[in-house]
């Protein structure tokens, strides 16, 4: 058991009510130095964006995120975020969401927003995560954001050029899902998982090096609530209309808030 509770939360997507009914649910709020882990995506497709960012922030150091792709876009000042862009405190919130780290690992468990790449082991995970982090906390942060976007390559190589390096990592931690048996990344495959195609959830290639710790993530919505000892999906669809979850890392007790949908979800959401 840590010296002090350790609540995991699944994706918010901007929804700050859920997010203010988890923490004041009693079960959480009798932890009364409790700290929050946060599995990527603050922000997008949910109603407050904004709000739900300062609620975090509030939190000080109590809270620990990793960036998710959604998080991400808004760093790209994507247009879809206007109440965050708009608001006056918008600089100091970028400035703040960029420091926020892409990968942590503490007490046996990796946090991180999707994924970790079979050839990884916890180590490398954690040097490649800071060369991303690096890069987004330096002056040249704008254009190395724009090296990020793309699908190619799908895969590790340690050889890879700065620019497709950061691509891969990025991919790897903040959109992966389905692989292929060779371990390589399937970006188009979003539902739950089946066998179509010959692909498996990353969780489940062969040969991963990454077996002595567990790997907390969110991402998947269509995967949903899933325990297991090498790999936790807290993701269980807040922003569509059913639950915001956090589970408490020392003993896996589970607290759920039911949500109001806010979007309805296309294929593969």
């Amino acid at each position: 058991m840590t010296s002090d509770p350790i609540w995991m939360i699944g994706d918010l997507q901007g929804c700050n009510a859920p997010l203010h009914r988890l923490l004041e649910h009693p079960d959480i709020a009798a932890d009364h130095h409790a700290r929050f882990w946060f599995a990527g995506d603050l922000v997008n497709r949910g109603p407050d964006s904004l709000q739900t960012l300062r609620t975090i922030m509030s939190l000080g150091e109590r809270a620990t995120c990793v960036l998710g792709n959604h998080d991400i876009h808004l760093l790209g000042r994507s247009d879809t975020f206007h109440d965050v862009l708009a608001a006056p405190d918008s600089a100091g919130i970028i400035d703040w969401l960029r420091h926020r780290p892409l990968l942590h690992r503490e007490h046996g468990h990796i946090l991180v927003h999707a994924g970790i790449l079979a050839p990884w082991n916890a180590a490398e995970a954690e040097r490649l995560a800071r060369e991303v982090e690096q890069a987004l906390r330096g002056p040249k942060w704008a254009s190395a954001l724009e090296r990020i976007y793309g699908n190619e390559p799908d895969h590790w190589n340690p050889g890879l050029e700065p620019g497709k390096r950061l691509r891969v990592i990025v991919n790897a931690m903040t959109r992966m899902r389905m692989c292929r048996r060779n371990g390589s990344m399937d970006f188009s495959h979003k539902d739950a998982p089946d066998d179509r195609g010959g692909l498996m959830p990353w969780f489940d290639v062969p040969g991963r090096r990454l077996n002595d710790h567990t790997v907390v993530f969110g991402h998947w919505s269509t995967l949903g609530l899933m325990i297991r000892p090498d790999a936790i999906c807290l993701d269980t669809g807040c922003v569509w209309g059913r639950q915001l979850t956090a589970l408490r890392m020392h003993d896996h007790r589970l607290v759920q808030v039911p949500c109001q949908p806010f979007r309805q979800p296309k294929a593969g959401e």
